[in-house]
């Protein structure tokens, strides 16, 4: 962001968390026509995504009563740190922080909010779609391999990376957060396809699986194994920094503030979520045990395992249904980076973005996330190490914000309450960085730059 926003002359509001271009010119709050629906689109695509198939990996290594009990207390968590962020959008009279950067700088002041908030939120953004890159692409590979007779792929990596992404700088072409709200909608069904099929095909098939040589027992205990599997469970609870975003899509007024239709929304999304993440890593880790590989890795190593089990048409139903949802994920993840560069362009020029520029921040800004999809195509390995880092979006920062904002009574119930869950959050941001930097000096990491 520029230092000099709130120095220049040019046409500016307040409302939204600070001097900046008009809210009418950048892309999530261009259109303020949204509603419960489509906020719940929005909400129920970017809260659950390609993370989830890693909950039965992290069970792998926890076992049955710690996986459920951290599961669950993180979704509770998470719940929370929403309802914070929700209820701080409007906080102050007269202003919408419709984005999570500028909540952080009017939170920790400028040097501060932008020191902590802009790696994390930059990385939730373009570290996502280009993780999305990777996943996207080798899933459309995998998924000509299963479609093919004679086994052969005729397609290789990189040309799997440049199919996913250049049907995704289609879809990032719409013109605001709001227009999405279609894609968001067939994500999310999406999402619930695939992973009704993955949790219910185990099931389906109970009378002719054998069970016995399937163990449950947790193997390796060890201080990294552990904290890395709770890593993995932690990074599945994503999409607080889209959360301010979302709600600055909603109209709000002081009959109807934005908040009782977000949190409507939140409720109703979530409940979906919870079905889904639940249902996933509970029955596909009674089904597969210790087949599954614990140490997470690349997303959904275990959908060959699917592909052996069951016929080729479910797999590939699998496999197709994921590749959509990472589709229609990637355009809602790129916007808090589409959003910054039509700010520092409307900022320079005075002016909004035309069609044109429009279109080649976004043509640009997907051909950086694919340059680094194809140059660090071991990013899945790192996502704990590096995950742990946008954690303090979800878990920390939301606590120290409303405490900033709101000013409690010191030494209150709720300012110990939001001081404490703020502490541990950030507490476990460093025990995840130390647990993945172990296991990777123990396993070692193979380092393929530049050839996926």
């Amino acid at each position: 962001m520029s230092q000099t926003l709130s120095k220049d002359p040019q046409p500016t509001s307040d409302g939204d968390g600070g001097r900046i271009p008009l809210e009418e010119w950048l892309p999530i709050t261009e259109s303020r026509k949204g509603n419960v629906y489509t906020a719940t689109f929005h909400l129920f695509c970017s809260g659950l995504g390609l993370q989830v198939l890693l909950l039965p990996a992290a069970f792998a290594a926890l076992g049955w009563v710690w996986g459920v009990i951290i599961l669950t207390v993180g979704f509770a968590w998470k719940l929370y740190t929403i309802w914070l962020l929700v209820h701080l959008h409007e906080a102050v009279h007269g202003i919408r922080f419709s984005r999570y950067l500028r909540l952080a700088i009017a939170s920790f002041g400028v040097k501060l909010g932008k020191l902590l908030g802009i790696f994390p939120v930059m990385y939730l953004s373009g570290g996502a779609c280009s993780i999305l890159v990777i996943t996207g692409g080798k899933t459309i590979k995998q998924l000509v391999h299963i479609m093919s007779e004679d086994g052969k792929v005729p397609l290789t990596t990189l040309q799997c990376f440049v199919i996913f992404s250049c049907l995704a700088v289609v879809m990032c072409q719409f013109p605001n957060l709001n227009s999405l709200f279609g894609l968001s909608l067939i994500g999310g069904v999406m999402a619930i396809a695939y992973c009704t099929a993955i949790w219910s095909l185990p099931l389906a098939s109970i009378p002719h699986r054998n069970q016995n040589n399937i163990s449950h027992a947790t193997k390796d205990t060890s201080f990294d194994t552990i904290f890395n599997a709770i890593g993995l469970i932690a990074i599945s609870f994503r999409g607080n920094n889209l959360i301010l975003e979302i709600q600055g899509t909603l109209p709000s007024d002081s009959k109807n503030p934005s908040r009782k239709t977000m949190w409507r929304a939140v409720v109703i999304s979530h409940v979906f979520i919870a079905v889904c993440m639940f249902l996933v890593a509970i029955v596909v880790y009674w089904a597969y045990g210790d087949k599954i590989p614990a140490t997470g890795g690349p997303i959904g190593n275990y959908l060959e395992l699917y592909e052996q089990d069951y016929s080729k048409r479910a797999a590939c139903f699998i496999h197709i249904t994921f590749i959509i949802n990472c589709l229609c994920s990637y355009p809602i993840n790129l916007m808090p980076a589409c959003d910054n560069a039509e700010m520092v362009y409307t900022t320079k020029r005075h002016k909004p973005c035309s069609v044109f520029v429009r279109m080649m921040f976004r043509v640009f800004l997907c051909l950086v996330c694919f340059f680094v999809a194809v140059g660090f195509t071991f990013l899945p390995y790192l996502a704990v190490l590096i995950g742990a880092i946008g954690l303090l979006v979800t878990f920390t920062y939301p606590c120290f914000m409303w405490i900033s904002i709101k000013q409690p009574q010191r030494e209150s119930l709720m300012w110990w309450f939001n001081v404490s869950v703020g502490s541990i959050g950030a507490s476990f941001s460093v025990l995840f960085v130390v647990a993945s930097a172990l296991r990777l000096a123990d396993k070692g990491l193979h380092a393929n730059f530049f050839n996926p």
